[in-house]
C-alpha cells in the first residue's frame, strides 16, 4: 500500500531551509487543536479515576460512556438512541479509518466516495479498502457543497460526507442532508457524515445526519451512520473518546468486528469522558471564544462570517509561495490548501485554524492582514 504523506509532513518539507523572521514569535495556525485548557472538572475525574488502570478495558467500552453519549446526541439534537445505535470508540479517526476496510472487504470492486478536500484518514481508508475513489469536490462554484447529481456516485457503496465542513467551513441544511438519505437508501448506499465540529458554531445549531433521517422518515436510521468526537468539543483531545451511530444491524457487525482491533479505551479516560459528554455549561466558553475569532477574521482579512468550525478559508492565490512568505517574513505557519485535497480543487487556499483566546487571535490575524497587504 502506498499512502501519502501527511500535510504536516508536507508542510515540513516545504518550509525547510526557510529562516522565519526572529522578530515575531512562532505562530502555528496549522492543526485543529484546540488550545484551551480542559476544563477542570474533566481532569480531576481523571486523575481520581487513576486506580483503575490495573484493569483491562473493554472492546465495547463502559455502559456509562454509552449512556452519556446517547443522552448527549438526546439533548442536541433530540435523536432518542437504543443501545445498539451507537458503539463508543477510541476517538473517531481509528473508526474513519478501519470501519471503510471493515465494510468493504467482501466487496470485489468497492467504491467509496467523500469530499474533497478532505481529513487524510478518509483518502488513506480507501487505500487500504482497496476501494476505487469518486471525489466530491467542494469549491467556489457549488457554494462549497457537493453534488448529489454526480453520476458515478450511483455506484458508490459507501459515501462520507463531513459536515460542519473541514476545512472549508461549510454546511448542509436539514432538508440537504435529508436528501443524501434518500438518495442513499434509493441506491443501497451507506452513507455517514463525519460531525466532529458540530458543537463549534457560531448561532444556528448544525443538523445532524441523524436528525436528517428521522426528518425523512428513514426511523430506524437504515444505511445511515454519524461519528463524533470529544476532542473539539470539550478541548479534550488527548481523551480519544467518540462514537459512531446509527443502524443497529451495521453496527452489530461493526461492534463484533472491533473486539479483534484492539482500540479498547483506558478506563480512566472512560471516566472523565463520561463527564464531559454530561456537561454541557463548559462547553458554551470556548464555543464562544472560536465564535469571537471567525468574527475578527471577517472584520480584519474580510473572510465571509461562517457559522461553524474554528478554522478561515482563506483564497491567496499561490498557495505555496503564500505559505512560505508568511513563515518568513512573519512567523506564522498556515496549511496549504493544495495538501487537504486532490486535482487541484483546493490549490490557491489556505487553511488557518483559530484555536487560540481572542486576544493573540486578533493580534496574528493583524500581522496576516498587514503581510497580504503588503505583498498585493
Amino acid at each position: 500500500m502506498h499512502f501519502e504523506p501527511y500535510p504536516f509532513e508536507k508542510l515540513s518539507a516545504l518550509l525547510e531551509g526557510i529562516t522565519p523572521n526572529k522578530a515575531y514569535e512562532p505562530v502555528s495556525l496549522t492543526i485543529g487543536e484546540p488550545q484551551f485548557d480542559t476544563p477542570l472538572f474533566i481532569q480531576e475525574a481523571l486523575q481520581q479515576s487513576a486506580p483503575q488502570l490495573n484493569k483491562y478495558p473493554k472492546s465495547s467500552g463502559e455502559a456509562y460512556v454509552a449512556e452519556a453519549q446517547r443522552a448527549f446526541v438526546q439533548k442536541r439534537f433530540g435523536v432518542h438512541l437504543t443501545s445498539g445505535e451507537l458503539i463508543s470508540t477510541f476517538g473517531t479517526r481509528e473508526v474513519l479509518f478501519n470501519f471503510p476496510q471493515f465494510l468493504l472487504h467482501d466487496k470485489e470492486e468497492p467504491v467509496m466516495a467523500y469530499t474533497n478536500p478532505f481529513y487524510q484518514i478518509y483518502e488513506g481508508a480507501a487505500i487500504a479498502s482497496r476501494a476505487k475513489v469518486v471525489h466530491l469536490n467542494l469549491t467556489s462554484e457549488n457554494n462549497f457543497k457537493p453534488d448529489i447529481n454526480l453520476p458515478e456516485l450511483k455506484s458508490a457503496d459507501f459515501i462520507i460526507l463531513n459536515f460542519p465542513n473541514n476545512p472549508t467551513t461549510s454546511l448542509l441544511s436539514l432538508e440537504e442532508l435529508g436528501e443524501w438519505v434518500k438518495f442513499a437508501l434509493k441506491y443501497d448506499i451507506v452513507l455517514m457524515n463525519d460531525e466532529c465540529y458540530s458543537e463549534i458554531y457560531a448561532e444556528r445549531k448544525p443538523p445532524s445526519l441523524l436528525e436528517a433521517s428521522l426528518y425523512v422518515g428513514n426511523k430506524h436510521f437504515k444505511n445511515i451512520l454519524v461519528i463524533n468526537s470529544i476532542s473539539k468539543r470539550s478541548s479534550a483531545p488527548g481523551l480519544r473518546s467518540g462514537f459512531i451511530a446509527g443502524d443497529e444491524q451495521i453496527l452489530k457487525q461493526y461492534a463484533q468486528y472491533r473486539t479483534y482491533v484492539g482500540a479498547g479505551i483506558p478506563l480512566p479516560l472512560q471516566v472523565a469522558s463520561a463527564a464531559a459528554w454530561n456537561d454541557e455549561e463548559h462547553v458554551e466558553a470556548t464555543r464562544t471564544e472560536y465564535a469571537h475569532n471567525l468574527r475578527l477574521a471577517h472584520e480584519i482579512l474580510g473572510t465571509p462570517l461562517v457559522d461553524a468550525t474554528f478554522y478561515v478559508w482563506l483564497h491567496v492565490g499561490d498557495d505555496l509561495a503564500f505559505t512560505q512568505a508568511l513563515y518568513r517574513e512573519k512567523n506564522i505557519k498556515v496549511l496549504p490548501g493544495r495538501f487537504l485535497g486532490r486535482n487541484g480543487v483546493a490549490d490557491g487556499y489556505v487553511r488557518m485554524a483559530l484555536v487560540e483566546h481572542h486576544h493573540k487571535t486578533e493580534k496574528i490575524l493583524k500581522e496576516i492582514a498587514a503581510f497580504i497587504k503588503g505583498n498585493h
